[in-house]
């Protein structure tokens, strides 16, 4: 039985490989789903892996949905609308609110379409980078649907209103470059790079405080919704435990003796 998601770890660097490549990687299906969330929440409660990188299998990253599923009996959609809202959220929607909750850092290596679901589980990632063949789509209204799996809320938050709205109301493709251009990716690289940058990236996260590093994430998912009193209060807080980390005082020693510092893995 083939693995639909592939696991593997080095220098606390959790690499999630979506693998069901014949069908371009949907996230819809209940195995799939439960698979994702099982390892997020395994990484996420490991404090020796200090960041995810989430990719896909093949020539795609996730065309979203199984669209078999959406059909009438085929496991989403049900006859009866009430079961069919059930079914969305304690499936795909599971996934947004997971993706708020954890504290390790999570970067998307986007190797090809990410459409649909696909586009919004790369937008419920923390870092996006994207291969010279990724292309993006909030593609939804393409099958008179709405985005049921939160991106609705993910994307405005990832590139700006207006934009989202243009992409979400025309359901229209972006390449690589354009979705730079808007701020859904930070990086383009060449398909053949596209690894080896998302591990840089994830290296350079990797080297740094874990403890730090998870709080920082949390504060910056705060900050998206709540007011600057809060935050500064968040802070104040995360910044006296910061305060009393071993990790705190390796990075202080390190800097004064002037040699690399050396943390702890959890």
């Amino acid at each position: 039985m083939i693995d639909i998601l592939l696991r593997s770890t080095s220098d606390g660097i959790v690499t999630l490989t979506l693998n069901r490549p014949e069908q371009r990687n949907p996230v819809s299906d209940p195995a799939m789903i439960d698979a994702l969330c099982d390892a997020i929440e395994a990484a996420d409660a490991d404090l020796s892996a200090r960041v995810v990188i989430l990719t896909g299998a093949g020539s795609a990253f996730s065309t979203g949905g199984n669209i078999h599923s959406m059909q009438p009996g085929g496991g989403l959609v049900d006859a009866r609308p009430i079961q069919t809202r059930q079914n969305y959220r304690r499936g795909i929607q599971r996934l947004p609110l997971l993706f708020e909750q954890i504290e390790i850092p999570v970067v998307a290596a986007v190797n090809g379409p990410a459409i649909g679901a696909g586009c919004d589980l790369a937008c419920m990632c923390d870092i996006r980078i994207a291969g010279e063949s990724a292309r993006f789509a909030e593609s939804f209204v393409k099958l008179g649907i709405v985005p049921g799996d939160g991106g609705a809320w993910l994307l405005p938050r990832v590139i700006g209103f207006s934009k989202a709205c243009e992409l979400a109301f025309t359901g229209d493709i972006i390449d690589a470059r354009d979705a730079l251009a808007c701020g859904l990716v930070s990086q383009v690289v060449g398909d053949a790079e596209l690894m080896a940058a998302a591990r840089a990236v994830a290296g350079r996260i990797a080297a740094n405080p874990p403890h730090a590093v998870r709080m920082t994430k949390r504060l910056m998912r705060e900050a998206r919704t709540a007011t600057l009193s809060t935050i500064l209060e968040l802070s104040a807080a995360a910044q006296a435990l910061s305060h009393t980390t071993p990790d705190h005082a390796e990075a202080v020693a390190a800097f004064l003796a002037k040699r690399a510092p050396q943390f702890g893995r959890g």
